[in-house]
């Protein structure tokens, strides 16, 4: 748990000495009937405590003898029985560190008593479930105090720009973290190359991909696995994988597994029968050409912004070579007009969420520039469903994006996914053997 107390230390030696931050878990939500979903820690939540138990508050307080008191559920012989081990109060000191816990139930008497005199209140509940209460306990002490008494005009703040702007960048912990659920994907994803042939559906590879993650001990995968055969990889954020490949489509993958609540995120795309026909081995190289010039950029000091125009010039290229769009490259670049077949932008920070938390910006509106241990991914696609008819029909029906994990390092970068055949002759030769 050192790490935890090491991130709220640095919380709390960051704010007013006369602060108190309240951080709100998250409840299990019913799937259907008496059945919940899994359950999944608000991620702001775990950042700071490590606790991944449903119905949790945590109240931290800086200049205090108590400074991490947790409300939690309390130990239920009848409850753990039927259903998962809790911590208990006693669970939360020995195991997670707290210095004090109460019984969830007791929040509502207890927590005025924690708010004290104190002024500046954080609060982080991003499912709001204590939004028709918060304004409650910052009116409480100077409602209830006598005339001749001290009234605490409290102040409420976001505890979110401080926790979500340090989560951009990651410590050893979570690299390691990352680490272990890259490489499970990595494996994950050959598996699902490998067996990838004309005839088997979408969905036996979205299982595959998860059994074989599970053997590095991924419980889940960071988001729905994107398994698009065909036209299906027109589809951003398709992941119904309800469809059978066909032979001489190409088959999209955009799957990462999850590890101890940190995600990988590598998309590849190849031939559903192991050998590129012409115009996709075409179509392919631009994107892959992309690709490596966005992951060129990378190194500390250099601009997020960079990233972008950087792969955006290669799709210029392609496009203006391939004779999709008649146009100069400078024209098809400096109008954007590759964007009509790119839809996204070309990466994320990863870590805790799939599309992880931090400003791309800095407090002048400027493009933030790369440190070292930032972890992003690079993801640059072409699509050509086959309802256009502005390009040539050998194109159309072709969705191809390439997508790699990278580390910022002290003097370049990383690329944690590399292990992951992406070229056209590697791809073939994995695929053939």
């Amino acid at each position: 748990m050192n790490i935890y107390q090491q991130r709220r230390n640095q919380f709390l030696a960051s704010i007013e000495q006369d602060a108190v931050v309240i951080l709100v878990g998250n409840t299990e939500k019913v799937r259907n009937k008496n059945i919940l979903f899994p359950f999944r820690q608000d991620h702001d939540f775990y950042y700071l405590t490590g606790y991944a138990e449903p119905d949790a508050v945590a109240v931290l307080r800086p200049n205090s003898d108590q400074p991490f008191v947790m409300f939690n559920q309390p130990k239920d012989e009848f409850q753990e029985v039927w259903f998962a081990a809790r911590a208990g109060q006693q669970g939360a000191i020995e195991q997670y560190g707290a210095d004090a816990a109460f019984d969830i139930a007791a929040l509502h008497q207890e927590l005025p008593r924690l708010l004290g005199h104190r002024k500046h209140i954080y609060l982080s509940d991003e499912q709001g479930r204590f939004h028709e209460h918060i304004f409650h306990w910052l009116d409480g002490q100077r409602k209830q105090a006598k005339f001749d008494e001290p009234k605490i005009f409290k102040q409420l703040h976001s505890a979110l720009p401080y926790i979500q702007q340090k989560r951009r960048v990651k410590d050893e912990h979570e690299i390691a973290l990352i680490r272990q659920a890259v490489d499970a994907s990595v494996v994950a994803h050959q598996a699902v190359m490998r067996a990838t042939k004309p005839g088997i559906t979408e969905n036996e590879l979205a299982a595959l991909f998860m059994q074989q993650a599970s053997v590095f001990g991924c419980q889940d995968v960071g988001y729905p696995s994107i398994v698009a055969a065909g036209n299906n990889a027109c589809c951003l954020h398709y992941s119904q994988n309800t469809a059978r490949l066909k032979d001489g489509e190409l088959l999209l993958i955009d799957a990462g597994a999850d590890y101890q609540y940190y995600t990988a995120d590598i998309t590849r795309t190849y031939p559903v029968n192991g050998q590129f026909s012409t115009p996709q081995k075409e179509l392919y190289q631009v994107v892959l050409n992309a690709l490596e010039a966005g992951i060129s950029k990378v190194k500390p000091g250099a601009s997020w912004g960079d990233i972008y125009p950087a792969a955006m010039r290669e799709l210029a290229i392609g496009l203006h070579d391939l004779k999709v769009i008649d146009a100069s490259v400078d024209e098809i670049f400096e109008k954007s007009l590759f964007q009509q077949y790119s839809l996204h932008k070309t990466g994320h920070w990863l870590g805790l969420d799939v599309h992880d938390v931090g400003s791309y910006h800095d407090e002048h509106g400027q493009w933030v520039e790369l440190e070292k241990n930032m972890i992003f991914t690079i993801e640059p696609g072409l699509y050509f469903p086959e309802s256009c008819m502005n390009v040539q029909k050998h194109f159309r029906g072709m969705g191809i994006r390439l997508e790699d994990d990278i580390l910022v390092t002290d003097t370049g970068h990383e690329n944690l996914s590399i292990s992951l055949p992406r070229t056209i002759s590697q791809i073939e030769t994995f695929m053939q053997t």
